[in-house]
């Protein structure tokens, strides 16, 4: 979808407030629902996903399975709300040795997982909106010792708000960050949600990370 796009800087793959935010995405719901609401605490359309499983309600992009992604940029972004229930989303990447990877991040998991073709890592959300930070590069050196290429496909689960999702070329501080890829460009938007305001990462695997010997590569 976008290998032959200009990729340098911000990429965005969902903004709540375009005029067609699921125009690239396909979505399966089954026990659950995603619609777009006003979120009270920044005052702003956002997209809510939400279902009884995980596992059946979500969103992905692309919509066809047999599309690609094609993003070289190496820094994941998601601007999203905890809800206080479980949550997680997956990125399947291809590496240096065109081999296919899978991260599964979510809140619900304890420690990180390594097999041959899927990584699962937990990660906390505090309340409020949460800025997640995913540095697709580093993860894959340090789960599988080889070279991030290029993402694929990426799924995002119940249960959570959204207001984008984006890759980068690099991390930005806050204030660096064009007005539009800010959460709250407003001072005193950051003084009214006081501590509800967070940036989080998975964690990263490490020498300790449980690893298994499976090769299932799905």
């Amino acid at each position: 979808m976008f290998r032959n796009s200009y990729q340098k800087g911000f990429l965005t793959v969902f903004y709540s407030l375009g005029s067609s935010p699921l125009k690239d995405w396909g979505v399966h719901t089954k026990n659950g629902y995603c619609k777009r609401i006003i979120d009270e605490d920044i005052s702003s359309m956002v997209f809510e996903i939400m279902g009884n499983n995980v596992s059946t309600m979500f969103m992905t992009i692309p919509r066809e399975p047999r599309q690609t992604l094609g993003i070289k940029l190496p820094f994941l972004v998601l601007l999203i709300k905890n809800m206080f229930k479980y949550f997680t989303f997956e990125i399947k990447i291809i590496d240096d040795q065109n081999f296919g990877r899978r991260f599964r991040v979510s809140n619900f998991q304890s420690k990180t997982s390594v097999k041959p073709f899927s990584t699962s890592m937990p990660m906390a959300l505090s309340p409020g909106w949460n800025q997640i930070h995913f540095n697709l590069a580093d993860f894959t050196r340090r789960a599988y010792g080889t070279n991030y290429m290029e993402t694929v496909s990426l799924q995002v689960h119940a249960n959570i708000r959204i207001r984008r999702i984006y890759f980068t070329d690099r991390l930005y501080n806050e204030q660096d960050l064009p007005l539009e890829y800010q959460l709250m460009p407003k001072r005193a938007m950051v003084k009214k949600l006081g501590k509800h305001f967070n940036v989080p990462s998975a964690r990263p695997p490490s020498p300790k990370t449980d690893r298994s010997e499976a090769t299932d590569p799905n």
